[in-house]
């Protein structure tokens, strides 16, 4: 018997059409809901050590404890994501986000950036795992890879434009700036609060496990070779990219590469306009090919980005700091469309309906020991004027990765890894 491959055909307007209409409301407020988050993302770090005299490598610990109470609480929160539903726990999460920017809005000291900072740590690590829970329960097939690579998009469009705004506004002679975009972010929670609320307040994101189906914990997920790797991949993925964006690169670019404020916010604005321009044509490329390629090309395209990140060290607060800087962030923004389509993709095509939220928490845990981590190095070797050993240690990362991925390749099905066969 012969067996042939067939690459789907992308279109956005047959993507659009072949939504449900659950999809459709996710996907058209996505942009609204990330934009206060793009006004504060590029700017915490800064918001931390500079305004309020807080040192790097605090700071650095402050934005690690996000990631450390999220991976807290991502193994109860995909277990509850499972019984209670997706949906639930996605309002839970988001209000926890709303009150925890009210407060790093008029937070001074470090104490009250620990309130804040566990408040948001609690969104992350229960909002992860229901929110492509909830996905999936309503997008199926192919269309859920699609659906993760545009959502990724819409993502970044809010966050991009957030941050050309943020870059623009904030001014750190004046706090008041700061605390301003802050309470943005709060604002920006009611979007999805209300959607869910309301169109979406019949869409549970729960499915019941079969009566002959076995009980399958934690454990007996990581025992899965194909979930350990894919875990193991994620991590790195995370303290090499997501890690350091929120501290590692504005730190650097800011300590080393001697840029302003602004020339961040342009860098932000930049990554934006590369996802939001190549997302769907990467998108038709890779639909059909194995995942675990389009992760090693993301591994190529990230150590490019950190080469071109290392020149702003060699003329500090120069023309050509400033286009290395921008230029990071412009590279960096192409690979993430790589792995944003592969990794959410592999993770819930591997996983059953009824453990779908524990599938997602086990990866969400992954990617929250990556960003925990993450700051926490670059902030202790940045604070030691040690650039060039804070980029050699993200470029022999990346080589790991690589063995990573084909690792994981060997244990993943055709499906999984996102091959079409009939």
């Amino acid at each position: 018997m012969s067996t042939t491959t067939e690459r789907p055909r992308v279109s956005l307007r047959q993507f659009w059409t072949d939504l449900p209409a659950p999809g459709r409301w996710l996907l058209s407020t996505v942009a609204v809901q990330t934009l206060g988050r793009g006004l504060t993302l590029p700017f915490t770090v800064i918001y931390i050590h500079e305004l309020r005299g807080i040192s790097l490598s605090t700071a650095g610990t402050l934005l690690a404890l996000i990631a450390g109470v999220a991976l807290a609480v991502t193994g109860p929160g995909g277990a509850l994501t499972d019984r209670i539903g997706a949906r639930r726990m996605l309002v839970a999460g988001t209000s926890a986000q709303l009150v925890g920017c009210i407060v790093l809005a008029f937070a001074t000291t470090v104490p009250v950036f620990v309130v804040g900072f566990v408040l948001l740590g609690f969104n992350f690590g229960v909002s992860w795992p229901a929110f492509n829970a909830l996905i999936a329960s309503v997008v199926t097939g192919p269309l859920r890879q699609q659906y993760f690579g545009v959502n990724f998009a819409l993502v970044n469009l809010g966050i991009g434009v957030g941050g050309i705004v943020g870059g623009v506004f904030v001014d750190v002679h004046e706090p008041l700036t700061f605390t301003l975009i802050f309470l943005a972010d709060a604002v920006s929670m009611l979007v999805p609060i209300g959607l869910l609320l309301g169109p979406l307040r019949h869409v549970h994101g729960r499915a019941e496990r079969p009566a002959d189906a076995a009980t399958v914990g934690y454990l007996d997920l990581l025992r899965r070779p194909p979930v350990l790797w894919l875990t193991f991949v994620t991590f790195l993925c995370t303290f090499i990219g997501y890690g350091q964006i929120e501290s590692g690169f504005p730190a650097f670019s800011r300590q080393v590469g001697g840029v302003s404020t602004g020339t961040i916010g342009l860098a932000f604005a930049v990554n934006t306009v590369v996802i939001v321009a190549m997302q769907f044509a990467v998108l038709k490329l890779v639909t059909g090919r194995r995942r675990t390629r389009v992760l090693l090309v993301m591994v190529a395209v990230w150590l490019t980005s950190w080469i071109v990140l290392s020149a702003a060290g060699l003329r500090p607060s120069t023309l050509a700091a400033t286009v290395a800087v921008v230029g990071f962030m412009a590279v960096f923004g192409f690979g993430e469309i790589f792995m944003q389509i592969a990794i959410p993709a592999i993770t819930n095509d591997m996983a059953d309906d009824h453990i779908r939220g524990r599938a997602n928490a086990v990866n969400a845990g992954a990617f929250q020991g990556g960003a925990i981590l993450g700051p926490i190095v670059s902030g202790i070797l940045l604070d030691r004027g040690l650039g060039a050993v804070f980029i050699g240690a993200m470029l022999a990362g990346l080589l790991v990765m690589a063995a990573g991925i084909l690792a994981l390749e060997r244990h993943l099905t055709p499906v999984e890894n996102g091959v079409t066969s009939g």
